[in-house]
């Protein structure tokens, strides 16, 4: 009989597998897209060179992904105040929505900071 400290029970809840299991296949993917461009590219240096030239590519690649949450995100606060009308669910939305929209600001601001 094992002790329950060392296998806590939510590790085995199947929702936080399935979250593992994404995290592990989009940490797989990105090493192996660097791996490739490394290869492709020849050295580490034509990769960064060549990542550095695309980074306008990437800028616009992020705007969109960012309209698109914020799309899914109206649709998800509608259906939500829907549901919950009261005032807490309200100040809940906008917490979350403040640190969201500062958690987009440092990573821009920090990219913008590496680039100069």
């Amino acid at each position: 009989m094992s002790p329950t400290w060392l296998w806590p029970r939510w590790l085995f809840n199947r929702r936080v597998g399935k979250l593992l299991l994404w995290t592990a296949l989009l940490l797989v993917a990105a090493v192996a897209a660097n791996i490739a461009g490394i290869h492709y590219l020849g050295s580490v240096i034509g990769w960064e060179r060549w990542l550095a030239e695309a980074s306008g590519y990437f800028f616009l690649w992020r705007l969109c992904l960012y309209g698109t949450t914020g799309y899914g995100w109206i649709w998800m606060r509608r259906r939500l105040l829907a549901r919950e009308p009261g005032t807490e669910a309200r100040r809940r939305l906008l917490r979350a929505e403040v640190a969201g929209v500062a958690g987009i600001v440092a990573l821009e601001a920090s990219l913008l900071m590496q680039a100069a």
